[in-house]
C-alpha cells in the first residue's frame, strides 16, 4: 500500500517517547512534565511541610512504605535538628536509566546560632507499572550515614570566653583562690547548732555577702546526701574565708577543700559596671533557644551583658549521630557527621584603673544606705572607678541615677555667674539666714547667716540665700547654658553603658530659677555627671567621659568649647577654699596635692529633714563624685567618704 510522504512524519505516542531515550553508556536524560523531576519536588516540598502524601514510596526491596511511615522516619532520624530550618534543592534533571531515576538534592541546615550545614544527597525513584514515579526510600536520603534507628544530633563545644581589661589592658577577672566551705554528713552531730554557727560567721564577713548565705535547705540537703559525702554550702575567696576561719575550721564535719575560679580582684570590685557571668539562667534558655544551651555561661548587666555576644564567641558545633537502644534511650554512636570550630570570644578592653576601683569600693564599703562613688581622669575623662553600694550591687547608681545634686551644683551656678561678670569672687554678696522668693522661703541649713561677705565666702560656706539671691542674673536659661558648657545634658557618645548626662533647669519662674541656683528644682544628675562636669572645671574644658577603649565607641562624643580662663580660674580657687576653710575642711590634711570640692545637701521631697549627701572635687589629676542617697548631710557623710577615698589613693 502506498503511504502519502506527508503521514510518514506523524509519530506515535510510543515512537515519540523512544526518541526521548538517548542511549549512551546505558543513561537516558530526558524526562517531560509527567517526568521523575515532579516527582523529586514533590518529595522535597512535603518533606518540608512535613505531608508526603502526594509521593508514593517502595523500599529498596521494591516493597511499598506508605507516606505517613516516611514522615515519621525522617522526624526520627532529624532527631535534634527536627525543628531547625531545613532548605531542600534539586540540584538540575534526574539521570534516568530506562524504569529508574536518580536525583541530586541539595539539603542547607541552619544549626543553632545561625551555622550552616549543607550537603548533597541522591535521591533514587523508580516508575511503576502506571508509569508513575516513586521514591526509593532509605534513612541515607536524610544522611548518608543513617541507618533506620539512627538520630542527628547536636553536640556543642564551648567557646573560650574573653575577659574585660582594664585601663593598662591586664584582665581584670583573673583566676583566684577561693575555699569551698562543706559539710560531711556523717560527721555532723547538731544540724541546728551546726547552722547557727555558720550563719553567725557568714554575717560577719566583710564586706557582708549580699544576699546572705541561705541555709534554709541545708538539714534536707544532708539527709539525702551519702553519708561520707561533701556537701557544698558556700564558696567563699580566700580573703573572706580567713576572716572565719577561726570560728568554723573547728567544727565539727566541716570540710575545706581549696579551688581557684576566675575572679575580679574583690567581690564588690566594679560590680555594677562588670556585671557577672553565670550559668544561663531559665529565662536566658527560654528566650533565646538557638542561642544558650543548659551550663552555658552567659554575661547579666553591665559590660558583661551589654558585650555578651562579642565575650563569649562563637561555640563550636558538631552533628553526630546517634542510635536509640531497645529501651528508648538515645545513646551516642561516636560518629560525626559535621563539624564549625569554636571561635574564641574578644576582649572588651575599659579605662577602669584597678587601685583606684579598690580605693572607691574601700571607701564605700562601711556605707549601709545606696551609696555611689565615680572617678574620671581630668587629662582625657577616662573613668577610672565607678563603685556603687551596699555591698557587691548590681545597680549602677554612679551612672544612671536621676536626684537633685543640691549644693554640689552652685559649682555650675557660680561660673555662670562669674562668667556673665554678674560677680567676681571678691564681690560683696549678702548671706542671710532667709530669703524669700515669691513667697517661698530659702534658707541656710542650720538657719546659719554670714552677713555682707565676699561671694566666695559663701561659696565656700555654702549659703544657699546668697545664690538665690543672685539667681535672677544668670537670666532664665543661664543655668542651663552654664551646665551644658560644662558637659550635663551632653550627647556623650556610645559610653558602652547607659549613662544620664543630667537635665538642668530652664525657663522657669523665680521661685524655680532660685531653687536651681541651689541644685533643686527640676535639675536632676549622675554621679558621673557630675564627676565629668567637676573634671572640666579642673581641665578648663569639657571632655565626654570615656570608659570603652575596645571596641572603640561607634558614636564619639565632641568636646566643648575652652572655658574662659578667668571664669574658671575663679572657680577652682573658690572650690579649694571650700576645703580650706568652708564645709570640706575635713580634707584639709589628706597626702598628697590640694584638694579641690564642693559639698552639697540636696532635698529630694517636700520634706525639708529628706536629703541626699553629696561631694565633687579633685585631686592632682583625678576628679570624682560621692553621691550617698537619704544620707544628710554632704560635710558629715559625704566628706568622710571622700577622705577615706583620697587616703587610699595616696596609700
Amino acid at each position: 500500500m502506498f503511504v502519502p510522504r506527508r503521514h510518514r512524519r506523524s509519530r506515535s505516542p510510543l515512537a515519540v517517547a523512544a526518541t526521548c531515550l538517548v542511549v549512551a553508556a546505558g543513561l537516558v536524560a530526558c524526562s517531560g512534565a509527567d517526568g521523575p523531576q515532579r516527582t523529586v519536588d514533590a518529595f522535597l516540598e512535603g518533606w518540608r511541610k512535613g505531608d508526603l502524601n502526594a509521593v508514593g514510596f517502595v523500599d529498596p526491596t521494591g516493597a511499598k512504605i506508605s507516606a505517613g511511615t516516611v514522615v515519621q522516619e525522617i522526624r526520627e532520624l532529624s532527631g535534634e535538628l527536627v525543628d531547625a530550618p531545613l532548605t531542600l534543592t534539586r540540584q538540575g534533571d534526574p539521570e534516568v536509566v530506562q524504569n529508574t531515576a536518580t536525583a541530586s538534592v541539595r539539603a542547607e541546615w541552619t544549626l543553632p546560632g545561625g551555622t550552616r550545614w549543607a550537603y548533597d544527597r541522591p535521591v533514587r525513584l523508580t516508575q511503576g507499572r502506571d508509569d508513575q514515579w516513586q521514591v526509593i526510600w532509605e534513612p541515607q536520603i536524610v544522611q548518608e550515614q543513617l541507618t533506620r534507628g539512627d538520630r542527628l544530633g547536636l553536640r556543642r563545644d564551648r567557646a573560650t570566653r574573653a575577659t574585660v581589661l582594664d585601663g593598662a589592658g591586664e584582665p581584670i577577672v583573673a583566676p583566684r583562690d577561693v575555699v569551698r566551705v562543706g559539710l560531711q554528713p556523717n560527721e555532723v552531730t547538731d544540724v541546728k547548732a551546726m547552722i547557727r554557727e555558720l550563719d553567725s560567721a557568714f554575717r560577719a564577713i566583710r564586706p557582708a555577702i549580699t544576699p546572705p548565705v541561705d541555709l534554709s535547705d541545708l538539714p534536707k540537703r544532708l539527709k539525702e546526701a551519702k553519708p561520707d559525702a561533701f556537701v557544698e554550702v558556700v564558696t567563699l575567696r580566700d580573703e573572706a574565708y580567713r576572716q572565719i576561719k577561726s570560728r568554723i575550721y573547728p567544727l565539727s564535719g566541716t570540710k575545706f577543700p581549696t579551688d581557684k575560679l576566675d575572679l575580679a580582684p574583690t567581690r564588690e570590685f566594679a560590680r555594677a559596671v562588670l556585671g557577672t557571668v553565670d550559668p544561663a539562667y531559665a529565662e536566658d534558655l527560654a528566650n533565646h533557644p538557638d542561642r544558650y544551651s543548659p551550663g552555658d555561661l552567659v554575661g547579666h548587666g553591665g559590660l558583661q551583658g551589654r558585650w555578651d555576644e562579642r565575650l563569649r564567641g562563637v561555640p563550636g558545633l558538631a552533628v553526630v549521630i546517634n542510635r536509640a537502644g531497645p529501651d528508648g534511650t538515645v545513646e551516642s554512636t561516636g560518629t560525626e557527621v559535621f563539624r564549625s570550630e569554636p571561635q574564641p570570644g574578644q576582649p572588651v578592653r575599659t579605662t577602669l584603673d584597678v587601685a583606684t576601683q579598690n580605693a572607691a569600693d574601700r571607701a564605700l564599703r562601711a556605707e549601709r544606705r545606696r551609696a555611689a562613688l565615680v572617678a574620671v581622669r581630668i587629662t582625657d575623662g577616662a573613668v577610672l572607678a565607678a563603685a556603687n553600694g551596699p555591698g557587691a550591687t548590681g545597680e549602677n547608681l554612679a551612672f544612671t541615677a536621676q536626684v537633685p545634686p543640691g549644693s554640689t551644683f552652685k559649682m555650675v551656678s557660680a561660673f555662670g555667674l562669674i562668667e556673665r561678670g554678674a560677680v567676681t569672687p571678691d564681690t560683696t554678696v549678702a548671706c542671710p539666714k532667709r530669703f524669700v522668693v515669691d513667697g517661698r522661703a530659702f534658707k541656710n541649713s542650720d538657719d546659719f547667716a554670714l552677713g555682707e561677705v565676699p561671694f566666695r565666702t559663701d561659696f565656700a560656706k555654702s549659703c544657699n540665700t546668697a545664690f538665690a539671691a543672685l539667681a535672677p542674673q544668670l537670666g532664665a536659661d543661664g543655668l542651663a547654658v552654664a551646665g551644658r558648657t560644662l558637659g550635663l545634658e551632653g550627647e556623650w557618645g556610645d559610653l558602652g553603658l547607659d549613662a544620664f548626662t543630667g537635665k538642668v533647669s530652664a525657663n522657669g519662674g523665680a521661685t524655680e530659677q532660685a531653687a536651681a541656683a541651689i541644685g533643686q528644682g527640676t535639675t536632676v544628675v549622675s554621679p558621673l555627671a557630675m564627676a565629668a562636669a567637676t573634671a572640666a572645671v579642673a581641665r578648663g574644658r569639657f571632655l565626654p567621659p570615656q570608659l570603652l577603649v575596645d571596641p572603640a565607641p561607634e558614636r564619639a562624643a565632641e568636646p566643648g568649647p575652652q572655658l574662659r580662663p578667668e571664669a574658671v580660674t575663679a572657680v577652682q580657687e573658690m572650690m579649694r577654699e571650700v576645703v580650706t576653710s568652708g564645709s570640706g575642711t575635713a580634707l584639709r590634711d589628706v597626702p598628697g596635692e590640694p584638694v579641690h570640692g564642693k559639698t552639697g545637701t540636696a532635698e529630694y521631697d517636700d520634706n525639708p529633714e529628706n536629703t541626699h549627701a553629696w561631694f565633687v572635687g579633685w585631686q592632682g589629676d583625678v576628679a570624682f563624685a560621692v553621691f550617698v542617697e537619704k544620707g544628710g548631710s554632704g560635710s558629715g557623710t559625704a566628706v568622710p567618704i571622700a577622705e577615706r577615698f583620697l587616703r587610699a589613693l595616696a596609700d
